[in-house]
């Protein structure tokens, strides 16, 4: 895993690790041909990325429909968005398993055909048992993509010999940005149904012809067996001190994952119901917030490079902490757009550069271990909002993304420190 901050225990910070050596030497000695045909499955990959933003993107931009459509309370909207974290939770072991005996790449393709199937239910559902029932098969799906998509670029990664996560994770949010922006936008001319039918054909599209690029891609060699380099990196993995390391990344993708989460199902009601803005204003806010997470994660690379990765997660906690209080609590549309902008660029690299370092100590268990984490902090915080904004007010609960917010902060100083 190429990063410019290895966590190496016992060695300087601003030391080139042997890991990031002998992945650089290696890079270099790649023919341009092989260059060319892992540049073809990075973007086939991105692509992929991309659609599972705008799919999930789809789905919340109208959430506030399926809510009125099946007369959810906030405490029984959330928890039937927690059956969206119980199908991703019960499948995500699964197809890291799958992943592991089959590869990443064909385990990719078939969840994101499977989550694009799944888009359209929520809208033929009634009563909040029905729509828990859709969401448990949506979750899979997402859960699924999720795991595949970040096994095969952490793969591809090592290929490279270039630190471009944050890459692959803005195809997400330009996906995510290009869902509500359409969503919002259309909001008025089709119903949910019909949207929800239009996203779900396009991403089989999608699936199809980027699956057929990256599955006639060359094969990648699995992260920790590739080199001796990567050899090394599962082997402190596999140490007491390395699983802590993972464990405190992985903290930190959960932290990151549960604003994400969060923002994602709530931040249209908030708008709609607390600010008082209109439908098209509230998707508005959704889009300024998949705009800035989108512009953070392009640059990523470059700030990481420059700034050093632990840097650039501490200062994008703290502003991604500040921008939610902002948004929670003014009382005004402009100022609450301008804190959703902060959480996008304070929350844009906290996630790929923390599986990025897991996937560098630990290997492939380290990828699965933070990944599951991350995406599980994501798939919880929604009903987790529910059941507090019940008991409070939900802006008062949308403050415990700030309080995520400073913790994934400050979780990487404690692995630097190790």
């Amino acid at each position: 895993m190429p990063l410019r901050n290895k966590i190496r225990p016992h060695a300087p910070a601003d030391r080139p690790s042997p890991q990031s050596r002998s992945i650089a030497d290696r890079s270099r000695t790649v023919p341009v041909s092989a260059l060319s045909s892992w540049g073809a499955a990075r973007l086939a990959l991105t692509a992929f990325f991309a659609v599972d933003g705008l799919l999930f993107a789809a789905w919340v931009v109208r959430i506030p429909d399926i809510r009125n459509q099946v007369s959810a309370s906030h405490g029984a909207l959330g928890l039937a968005l927690l059956c969206v974290s119980a199908g991703a939770v019960a499948t995500m072991p699964v197809v890291s398993r799958l992943c592991l005996r089959y590869g990443s790449r064909p385990i990719t393709v078939a969840s994101l055909a499977l989550l694009a199937v799944s888009v359209p239910l929520p809208a033929h559902t009634h009563s909040v048992p029905a729509l828990g029932g859709v969401l448990l098969l949506f979750g899979a799906g997402y859960g699924g993509a999720n795991v595949a998509m970040n096994s095969a670029a952490v793969e591809i990664v090592s290929e490279l010999g270039r630190p471009v996560m944050p890459s692959f994770h803005a195809g997400y949010s330009l996906g995510g940005l290009l869902g509500a922006g359409a969503g919002g936008l259309l909001a008025g001319t089709l119903t949910a149904a019909q949207w929800l039918a239009a996203a779900g054909l396009l991403g089989l599209v999608v699936t199809a012809l980027a699956g057929a690029a990256l599955l006639r891609s060359p094969a990648a060699r699995p992260v920790g067996t590739a080199s001796a380099a990567s050899s090394s990196s599962s082997s402190r993995g596999g140490t007491g001190a390395g699983r802590v390391l993972v464990l405190l990344l992985g903290l930190t993708a959960f932290c990151t994952a549960y604003g994400e989460g969060a923002i994602a199902d709530w931040t249209t009601v908030h708008l709609t119901d607390d600010v008082h803005a209109g439908a098209q204003t509230a998707a508005a806010g959704y889009v300024a917030y998949a705009l800035a997470m989108t512009t953070g994660r392009i640059g990523g690379t470059w700030l990481s490079v420059r700034l050093g990765q632990h840097r650039v997660m501490l200062l994008g906690g703290f502003t991604a902490a500040a921008g939610m209080l902002l948004a929670a609590l003014a009382p005004l549309v402009p100022l609450a757009l301008a804190g959703f902008v902060l959480v996008g660029l304070g929350l844009a690299n906290l996630f790929p550069l923390a599986i990025a370092q897991a996937g560098a100590v630990g290997g492939p268990r380290g990828v699965a271990l933070a990944s599951t984490l991350g995406y599980g902090g994501m798939l919880v915080g929604p009903p987790v909002i529910g059941f507090l904004a019940d008991a409070t007010s939900l802006p008062l609960a949308l403050t415990t993304v700030a309080v995520a917010a400073t913790a994934a902060a400050l979780l990487p100083l404690a692995v630097r420190r190790r």
